[in-house]
């Protein structure tokens, strides 16, 4: 009898979480950048003890239509490439397909959406990577995505997480990071219930350097512009 055997779908998808979420800091990575590539223009960011038990990112993007919205947690599902040649002019922040499944298969989830031109919202909770049916829910336009309990069915992984404060900080470096790169969009983020950062939208990078590492050093800096043509 042959020793090799395809491995199940949930397997698959825990296999992919432990390479796309080492801890709560890479759901708000991944969930950001999703904001950000459905061209929000506001971002909240909120975590309760650190992202182990609650993070929940809301923005005003694109939103989804309900019949992409059980597609959207499906692995390798995604709309922002179609062909093998969109490789070569990727443009998003994530493009594979992977990280809401992922995501999923490990946490208790709900995503509320809605795009700007429908007359209600929907709504899918998943489970340990099982979702429940489709509901229809009022929301303002963009998506909601809260996840709970991160890993409670992974509990090895679980135990490898570091304490609530020490969370907490790795999601406000990732925060930050993302927060200098995209000046454009307003960004708040609260912790424990307290707001930590909001971020107004501005017109350049130089003002957002200014609120985290001061405005001395901001004025300080030489602006510097770099062009490179047909890289290959």
């Amino acid at each position: 009898m042959g020793v090799i055997r395809k491995l199940s779908a949930s397997v698959v998808n825990q296999i992919a979480a432990g390479e796309v979420v080492e801890r709560p800091a890479s759901v708000v990575k991944e969930l950001m950048e999703n904001a950000i590539d459905a061209r929000a223009r506001r971002i909240e960011v909120s975590v309760e003890r650190g992202g182990k038990d609650l993070i929940r990112i809301a923005d005003d993007g694109e939103g989804m239509a309900a019949d992409d919205l059980l597609l959207a947690f499906q692995p390798h599902a995604t709309s922002k490439l179609a062909e093998v040649d969109d490789l070569h002019t990727i443009r998003t922040l994530g493009f594979r397909g992977e990280a809401l499944a992922a995501i999923a298969e490990i946490s208790k989830l709900r995503c509320q959406t809605r795009r700007a031109d429908a007359d209600e919202g929907s709504e899918i909770q998943i489970e340990a990577g099982i979702a429940g049916p489709i509901k229809s829910c009022g929301c303002p336009p963009g998506t909601v995505m809260e996840v709970r309990n991160l890993f409670f069915n992974t509990p090895v992984r679980r135990t490898f997480l570091k304490s609530d404060g020490t969370e907490a900080g790795h999601v406000a470096e990732t925060f930050s990071r993302i927060a200098l790169a995209h000046p454009e969009v307003h960004l708040t983020f609260r912790s424990a219930g307290k707001i930590v950062h909001d971020l107004p939208a501005v017109t350049g990078i130089r003002d957002r350097i200014a609120t985290f590492f001061g405005r001395e050093l901001a004025e300080s800096l030489l602006w510097v512009e770099g062009r490179l043509d047909n890289v290959g």
